[in-house]
């Protein structure tokens, strides 16, 4: 596991280097949220507040997300992509899925189902240990 964790942090490094595993996770879920509150961030992470806040102003600035305000709710400003920030998690994701590609090319089958099965188990965690 520590060397999966250090392969993917060398490789968020390589597609945008002021840019850590931690903002790609971030970018990640807005994209999946379309849009959320810092504070929703830091909840679904348990991540300190200010953690969270100076991951998003590094996405700031890197133009990666922009802040709104919540149709709904004036006084809460929500995070969005950007059309910069889409690219980099579309670059992120044909980056990986090749390196994938390349890593499990010569697999049988039979294992590749099996790691899938194993990896779906792992992400699934205890009932209710992310969260949602």
């Amino acid at each position: 596991m520590t060397i999966f964790a250090r392969r993917a942090r060398a490789s968020a490094g390589r597609m945008h280097p002021e840019l850590s595993l931690v903002s790609y996770a971030l970018l990640g879920h807005l994209e999946e949220r379309d849009g959320c509150r810092a504070t929703d961030l830091a909840a679904h992470y348990a991540l300190d507040k200010s953690t969270v806040s100076r991951q998003v102003a590094a996405l700031e600035r890197a133009a990666l997300i922009e802040r709104r305000l919540d149709p709904e709710d004036h006084r809460v400003q929500v995070l969005h992509l950007t059309e910069a920030g889409r690219e980099i998690l579309a670059q992120v994701t044909r980056s990986r899925r090749a390196a994938f590609r390349e890593r499990l090319a010569e697999w049988p089958e039979e294992d590749l189902v099996r790691f899938a099965a194993y990896l779906e188990r792992y992400n699934a965690g205890p009932a209710g240990a992310d969260g949602e």
